[in-house]
């Protein structure tokens, strides 16, 4: 996929306009997106970096990261993608000029979008106007309780089950290996510490999850928060992401991977010694192992085909 960032960047063609921000790509977002590809143009996206809503004052976490949004863009078949800087002269451009001066000037004779999408200066525009302007337009009905706000209210909460529902994937985390202070090893449970550009993680507590690096799923669980019974008498203990992954001896320090979140196992707390923190972390991956094998029971080779690609 082409990935242009004004409109003169893209080669003359007619041309299936997705438009939209599509902050973590969700099955609504899809909808969106299949009905420009299916209209038998050029298929194209149209998107904003950053979030409209920062600019507009009420900034938002992010699902998932500009790198990542451009990535599902390409798994769902677009052949270009426009990523257009929203900032106070875009705020400011007339409904009439933002549809000549970026879709019409990329060659767009069909524009897709949710039925609610509005665009230009006060919102002014919508898809009625751009019917008047003589593009066809293809309204895509919502998708009822699916939406990004509904998803960052599950993540929040640590229903990733939920989330993945919502999103037709699991939700993910993706960064950078970084060395943490060894004492997941010390304990018998070496982790990978996780440094991660994403702006929403889930809930803290420990998860069921996969860890993907070098385009191969390992099993693993991991913890999100701030390791009470460690960091006791520590006044702001920093947010840690530790994955322990499960039958492998993985050298991971420095390299890209991604977690993908199946299913919450507890709340993270503070166990009254190591003792007994290392008994409840055996308890813990003893219920993911038996999750996994239920998993694998009901429906062989599902872990493996249908989780989302792998980028790591």
């Amino acid at each position: 996929m082409n990935v242009a960032h004004r409109p003169e960047e893209l080669e003359p063609a007619r041309r299936s306009v997705a438009i939209g921000t599509f902050d973590g790509v969700h099955r609504g977002h899809r909808r969106v997106l299949d009905a420009a590809r299916t209209a038998s143009l050029r298929s194209t996206v149209v998107t904003f970096d950053p979030h409209p809503r920062t600019v507009l004052g009420a900034p938002v976490e992010l699902l998932a990261t500009l790198e990542r949004r451009l990535e599902l863009f390409e798994e769902a078949g677009l052949d270009d993608a426009l990523v257009l800087r929203f900032d106070q002269e875009l705020l400011a451009l007339a409904p009439e000029a933002f549809a000549e001066t970026v879709l019409r000037a990329i060659g767009t004779e069909v524009v897709a979008a949710g039925e609610g999408f509005r665009f230009g200066h006060g919102r002014a525009g919508d898809l009625a106007l751009l019917e008047r302007l003589g593009f066809e337009v293809r309204r895509v009905p919502l998708l009822d309780g699916v939406s990004s706000s509904r998803i960052r209210k599950l993540l929040v909460a640590g229903d990733v089950e939920q989330v993945a529902h919502l999103l037709g994937r699991p939700p993910e985390v993706e960064g950078i290996v970084v060395l943490g202070d060894q004492r997941g090893r010390l304990l018998g449970f070496p982790t990978a510490n996780l440094e991660t550009p994403n702006e929403l993680i889930p809930r803290n507590g420990v998860y069921v999850t996969l860890l993907g690096v070098s385009g191969r799923r390992y099993k693993a669980v991991t913890n999100v928060g701030v390791r009470p019974t460690i960091t006791a008498g520590a006044s702001a203990p920093p947010l840690s992401i530790e994955t322990h992954v499960l039958d492998a001896h993985l050298e991971l320090y420095g390299r890209e991977v991604t977690l993908e979140f199946l299913l919450r196992l507890r709340e993270e707390r503070r166990f009254p010694g190591k003792d007994a923190l290392v008994a409840q972390t055996q308890k813990d991956i003893q219920r993911a192992r038996r999750y996994f094998q239920r998993v694998e029971r009901a429906a062989p080779g599902l872990i493996a085909e249908t989780l989302a690609p792998l980028r790591a």
